[in-house]
């Protein structure tokens, strides 16, 4: 193999597949040829017998197909066993792995696994908006913040009582307590 297999190939070294697959190379001579995997070897001479020289040059993007085109795509190779080439060329299908696919989950669910599934995230409870507060939630959660505050305002009002006092009865330099331990933080 010349590089990584998951590389794309350019067009030029596709035109050269291409004039070996119109020679007739079959997929090992041209796995061997070009150095490239036997499956890719293989998937191209599929795609040229099925869809032309289109396929094997790369359309340069996804292509989508209906419900329908799937179903009978996947229902012509499982049950009226034409081959993956044959099913390709009838229905105009560029990629043999999405037919592969669509085999799979046809023989897994029938018709109906072939639907289209929704795309995204899907709505939960987290995508709704937090309901409307009712007025008697509104009022007691604000008498829960205006208990909090006349909490906190009386321990203020005791705590700079106790300070006030403290300070009246205390010596008046705090090194004769034992009181200053020499630190610079202050408090506010």
């Amino acid at each position: 193999m010349r590089e990584d297999r998951r590389r794309r190939y350019d067009d030029g070294f596709r035109r050269e597949a291409l004039e070996l697959i119109k020679a007739g190379a079959g997929k090992d001579t041209l796995a061997r040829r070009l150095a490239i995997p036997v499956y890719t070897a293989r998937n191209w001479i599929r795609l040229y017998r099925s869809n032309g020289e289109e396929a094997v040059m790369g359309s340069g993007g996804s292509r989508r197909y209906d419900w329908e085109t799937k179903v009978a795509a996947a229902r012509d190779h499982v049950e009226n066993g034409m081959t993956k080439t044959e099913v390709m060329a009838m229905h105009g299908i560029a990629s043999i792995a999405s037919l592969e696919r669509w085999c799979r989950e046809y023989r897994a669910g029938g018709p109906e696994a072939l639907r289209p599934k929704p795309k995204g995230r899907p709505k939960g409870a987290r995508s709704r908006p937090k309901p409307e507060p009712t007025r008697e939630q509104e009022l007691a959660e604000q008498v829960a913040y205006l208990k909090a505050k006349v909490a906190y305002l009386e321990k203020l009002r005791a705590l700079r009582a106790s300070k006030s006092r403290g300070a009246s009865e205390a010596p008046s330099s705090d090194c004769s307590q034992g009181g200053d331990t020499g630190s610079t933080t202050s408090s506010r």
